[in-house]
């Protein structure tokens, strides 16, 4: 069982501040959902925690162990994966898991559902919900105790979004997750703590009606005023 906790995150922009005193804990085998409305910090929140973004004050445990953020990269411990794509557009997927993979550890890539189908293909040919599958098979195998991922379900055809959900189920037996999206159906299917970033603070999210109740979805009724 591996533990990561954040404390005492804090974040402003100029004379806004954006994140004031966020904590959260995140365990091997939890999916947590990190909800917001556009430019409420979600995203800022793993990049502060991956140490791509500068925080004001932040405080990092992983096993009880303090580590900065700017070692984070370094230790191998947490593995992000941002909206925008890391993968060089020119090269074949086939020719991409080498990168990453050796030997016989290239054969849980190689003989993972749907990859024979495009192992061919150039990785700039292929469809956004292809392409995000891969990402996430190539960064979860990893050997990172967590991963962070930023809006894994966006622009994700309806099949490949479940083999990303089965994935993912998959890969939480081994690690901690956490993930932000808008795809609020898709992140309460497999997570087991949710949270919302609101004014600032971290709430948490117990059902679908919580994110009414913090005004990030509208409730039934005022949809059909």
């Amino acid at each position: 069982m591996n533990t990561l906790e954040i404390n005492n995150l804090s974040k402003s922009f100029g004379k806004q501040l954006i994140l004031n005193d966020v904590s959260l804990k995140c365990e091997s085998g939890d999916v947590m959902g990190i909800f917001g409305r556009n430019g409420s910090g979600k995203s800022s929140l793993l990049k502060l925690i991956f140490g791509t973004l500068k925080a004001d004050t932040i405080e990092i445990r992983i096993n009880s162990e303090n580590i900065l953020p700017k070692s984070i990269i370094s230790s191998g411990k947490i593995a992000y994966l941002p909206q925008e794509t890391f993968l060089p557009k020119g090269v074949k997927v086939r020719e991409i898991i080498p990168l990453f993979y050796e030997n016989d550890e290239q054969d849980k890539i190689f003989y993972a559902p749907g990859i024979s189908k495009i192992e061919n293909t150039l990785i700039g040919k292929l469809s956004m919900g292809e392409l995000r599958y891969l990402e996430i098979l190539l960064i979860g195998n990893l050997n990172h105790q967590f991963i962070m991922m930023d809006e894994p379900f966006a622009m994700v055809e309806p099949l490949i979004k479940e083999m990303l959900k089965d994935l993912l189920l998959q890969l939480k037996k081994t690690k901690g997750i956490l993930l932000t999206d808008h795809y609020y159906d898709d992140v309460l299917e497999i997570t087991n703590k949710n949270l919302i970033v609101k004014d600032g603070k971290v709430l948490n999210i117990e059902c679908k009606k919580d994110l009414i109740k913090y005004d990030y979805l509208k409730s039934y009724s005022d949809n059909n005023k």
